[in-house]
């Protein structure tokens, strides 16, 4: 069977997220003579934030902040931390569990003034 975009019947759908996450849901369409199920995964990422951190510490002392992570979305996070620059330091890997707030120790470590 093949339709042409004359048989197509469009279906708007609003989505309204309230936080970022994993959205499912099905639409079940029936008619006198079909039943259609489809499966529908959205999957919405909060707006790109841009931070700015000022450190000040004596040279070759050590100075960390604890940068909170929330995760709102329905599952759980297991994120990989990618620091770029000399002197900064924290772990490569950490999880946030649903609907928790997990702190990220970001350490700077100045070798000079």
């Amino acid at each position: 069977l093949f339709l042409d975009r004359s048989d197509a019947v469009e279906l708007p759908i609003k989505f309204i997220p309230q936080y970022a996450g994993c959205y499912h849901c099905q639409i079940l369409l029936k008619s006198s003579c079909d039943v259609r199920v489809y499966e529908i995964e959205c999957v919405v990422n909060t707006n790109h934030a841009e931070a700015e951190l000022e450190f000040l510490t004596p040279a070759y002392q050590a100075v960390i902040q604890d940068i909170p992570i929330s995760n709102m979305s329905s599952q759980d996070w297991k994120l990989e931390a990618i620091l770029e620059g000399r002197g900064f330091y924290g772990p490569p890997l950490i999880n946030v569990g649903l609907g928790e707030t997990a702190l990220y120790p970001l350490m700077f470590k100045p070798i000079a003034e």
